[in-house]
């Protein structure tokens, strides 16, 4: 994923002054929820400035996070919030890229990022994280998805308080349906939608455990 608008100082501005806000804020709460009790290294990918490392480790203090982005400011933004937090590490490196080895995870997150892939590399990527997750590890996408329809896209922007006109033109928006069929097909299992507002929602599989199939 080239860097393109994420290399634009105004442009991050603006996106990090509205995430978190309205009712993305019920379906990060959801996240945090459905990470396993003894969940002790999780994987954020495009973490942005951090912000969803940041409620992680106020949720659970103990937990290792390992974040992972390619935009400059938002990797300047995110080695200072956890500039003195040494459970934490911030990684340069694009999702259009097959992961890095990280090693065993119980948990890969994610917020408002996978959208910018291509549709295949989105597939290859929750690939990927099947691959990283320990038996009984989790993979939670809250995700910017496609309408099923341009009247409902519109309805989006128009809820939101957008217009149209800023839409971004790094999104590859994807229905819920195609991409909770792709996990599946994995090999995840408990695969489903927990949330859902509109255009954003929250998509949520399990590793099967040792022994599960």
């Amino acid at each position: 994923m080239s860097e393109g608008e994420w290399a634009d100082a105004e442009h991050v501005e603006r996106y990090l002054s509205r995430v978190g806000e309205g009712p993305g804020a019920d379906g990060d709460a959801l996240l945090l929820e459905l990470l396993p009790p003894c969940a002790s290294r999780v994987l954020d990918l495009g973490t942005g400035d951090g912000r969803l490392i940041g409620l992680l480790r106020r949720a659970r203090p103990g937990i290792t996070a390992l974040g992972i982005d390619s935009s400059p400011l938002m990797l300047e933004r995110a080695r200072a919030r956890f500039a003195h937090d040494p459970l934490v590490e911030i990684v340069d490196h694009d999702l259009a890229e097959r992961l890095p080895r990280l090693g065993e995870l119980d948990a890969v997150v994610s917020a408002l990022a996978i959208h910018h892939l291509e549709h295949e590399r989105k597939r290859e990527l929750y690939r990927e994280a099947f691959e990283f997750l320990r038996p009984g590890g989790v993979f939670v996408n809250l995700d910017h998805v496609a309408s099923p329809t341009v009247n409902l896209h519109l309805a989006f922007f128009d809820a939101i308080d957008e217009p149209i006109e800023n839409e971004d033109p790094s999104d590859r928006l994807l229905d819920v349906h195609t991409q909770l069929g792709w996990l599946v097909d994995i090999g995840f299992e408990d695969v489903d939608c927990l949330w859902k507002w509109r255009e954003l929602a929250l998509l949520a599989a399990v590793r099967p455990a040792a022994g599960d199939r």
